[in-house]
């Protein structure tokens, strides 16, 4: 049965009345009823679906991306017997053409897959790494003092090695089944044809206006004539059609050691604020496979991304630390809940901060960070019925001694991710970035180049305690995103992610506990209000919950949390949700 006519059977049952729809109105920088404009015929039906607030429903397959023309290169690719890893491809190729300032060729990405026959999981590491030549005091100025953070980002100084192509290359040898040009026939169509600029994408080149023309070839397309490209604009992209039939052809070997390699060395080494990338440093990037960071919660197996990714960890500690309260019982709508909530994420934030880097490079104590006896006994911390007055890191247990000062490097929010399961049952969650909107602005071959070395400590050492996440050659800087896949019993449940900078951690972890204790579908779980308490004033959506917080001793700040969640939930049926606050859809059948 098509998706669309089981979604329409099901919507009115499987939906909260109103509340998705009311969630869009009331937060939603892009609500779904502007994506008319770029929403391909078939894919009328799962816009229907996220107005009207309902999951999207199908029997076999699914894919959840950020752009409607990219799930309609992905479904394409499922319907015609592919992978979720082939799906994936297509995908993202798609998107770097669509969705430029989120994620790219010239960027990174983690991966976790699900393999349905051997019910392993698996996670790839597609993340930057810093040039050989890098120092810990990449981003100081003469005097020792950190940069200001546009100051770095903008130009050749932030970039990393992109990770991207060759995670792409890897997850096809791995788990794909498609013909690899194939893949990139969709994106190279729209490059050479022309595509509709989304709102989306308008509203952002309008606001970095000022930044893109920092480059003449990023000015020159986002800027023609000097003016910033607006929504409903036809877009033509020939350089990166160009690009992408290289990648089709030879694979990632010319982002690596040919042609495009040299043209990236070069327009780092050449931009405003110059950086230090060589040859030799994109010569020697490599995937890495990592362990998958696993924890229990409701008798389920929430696994995700470990080191260089906080996302796994710090997601995993705060389920940890709610795990021994009633938040099922409690609800959503409970101030307390989000007091439970609000400081375990606190908590785990203070040891993100105090312990996690690359494990390459630091010894990061990740069985000590999820150990049950040491989260059981941070969850006392959580015992009272108002805000913690003090968070402090806590003392795992680890196999090193470790003395790390606390880190405070800026994640800002940006990025996208990409759920899909296929026809036999495999099961892809990726999030995939290149940083801040635009990156570094450095445009070459049509694509953007990631400015993911911001993510390291600006600071190598504070009160001469080093920083764990500081600048050093080859390393890879630490990450929030958190592609999770959830299990029960080794079968899949649950696929989610999200972009949004540190607050990713947030987003995922909440999702997860709206699917698992709420009992909410994957269109109401994204829908969801969101409260996010990392460090600071505690972001919170819902403005009827402001007050009782504040009562309860938070610095409480309302405003727009424009996460960017795609889910899909499998049961009898597979679930789709899509982020209202996004241009993203749902799509299977």
């Amino acid at each position: 049965m098509k998706q669309w006519l089981l979604a329409l059977a099901l919507g009115s049952a499987l939906a909260v009345p109103g509340m998705a729809q009311e969630t869009a109105d009331a937060v939603a920088p892009e609500k779904a009823t502007e994506l008319g404009g770029i929403v391909p015929a078939q894919l009328q039906a799962s816009l229907e679906a996220k107005t009207a607030g309902a999951p999207v429903v199908a029997p076999e397959w699914m894919v959840v991306a950020a752009h409607p023309l990219a799930v309609r290169a992905g479904s394409d690719i499922l319907r015609e017997g592919g992978t979720a890893a082939d799906a994936m491809v297509a995908v993202q190729a798609v998107l770097g053409l669509v969705e430029p300032q989120s994620s790219g060729l010239g960027g990174g990405a983690f991966l976790v897959w699900y393999d349905a026959q051997s019910g392993e999981v698996t996670t790839l590491d597609g993340r930057e790494t810093a040039p050989l030549s890098a120092t810990p005091r990449l981003f100081q100025d003469e005097a020792g003092q950190p940069l200001k953070f546009f100051d770095a980002v903008v130009g050749g100084r932030s970039v990393g090695v992109p990770g991207t192509p060759m995670l792409l290359e890897e997850a096809h040898r791995r788990w794909g089944r498609a013909q690899w040009p194939d893949l990139f026939r969709s994106a190279i169509t729209l490059a050479e044809d022309g595509f509709t600029v989304s709102p989306r994408m308008a509203m952002s080149v309008a606001r970095d206006a000022a930044l893109l023309a920092s480059h003449p070839a990023t000015a020159a397309y986002f800027l023609p004539n000097g003016t910033p490209i607006e929504a409903g604009d036809r877009l033509v992209n020939k350089s990166y059609a160009d690009t992408l039939r290289a990648l089709a052809g030879q694979g990632a070997e010319p982002f690596y050691t040919g042609d495009i390699a040299a043209d990236i060395v070069s327009a780092v080494r050449t931009a405003k604020s110059p950086g230090q990338l060589r040859a030799i440093d994109l010569a020697l990037y490599r995937v890495k496979q990592r362990p998958a960071v696993c924890i229990e919660y409701r008798a389920h197996d929430v696994c995700g991304m470990g080191p260089p990714s906080s996302g796994g960890l710090t997601v995993g500690q705060i389920l940890g630390l709610v795990a021994p309260y009633d938040i099922a019982g409690m609800g959503p709508d409970n101030p307390q809940t989000w007091r439970l909530i609000g400081d375990a994420s606190r908590l785990a934030f203070a040891d993100r901060g105090r312990y996690m880097a690359d494990s390459d490079y630091v010894p990061v104590p990740v069985k000590g960070l999820l150990a049950k006896a040491y989260l059981d006994e941070r969850a006392t911390l959580l015992a009272g019925d108002t805000a913690l007055a003090e968070v402090t890191p806590g003392q795992p247990e680890f196999d090193h001694a470790l003395n790390w000062a606390d880190d405070d490097a800026i994640e800002l929010p940006s990025t996208s991710h990409i759920s899909i399961v296929d026809r036999y049952g495999n099961a892809l969650s990726m999030t995939t970035t290149i940083e801040n909107g635009f990156g570094s602005r450095v445009m070459v071959r049509g694509f953007l180049l990631n400015n993911e070395l911001t993510d390291f400590s600006f600071r190598s050492h504070v009160n001469g305690v080093p920083v764990a996440n500081q600048v050093a050659p080859g390393k890879r800087p630490r990450s929030s995103m958190a592609p999770t896949i959830v299990l029960k019993q080794g079968k899949l449940v649950l696929v989610v992610g999200s972009p949004g900078g540190s607050r990713i951690i947030g987003y995922v972890a909440k999702t997860i506990i709206a699917v698992l204790d709420w009992g909410l579908d994957a269109q109401q779980a994204v829908a969801l209000p969101h409260l996010v308490n990392r460090f600071g004033a505690y972001d919170v959506e819902q403005a009827d919950l402001v007050e009782p917080l504040e009562k309860l001793g938070y610095s409480v700040s309302q405003r727009d949390l424009n996460s960017g969640l795609h889910v899909i939930s499998v049961g009898r049926y597979l679930l789709g949700g899509a982020d209202p606050r996004r241009e993203g859809l749902a799509y299977g059948e």
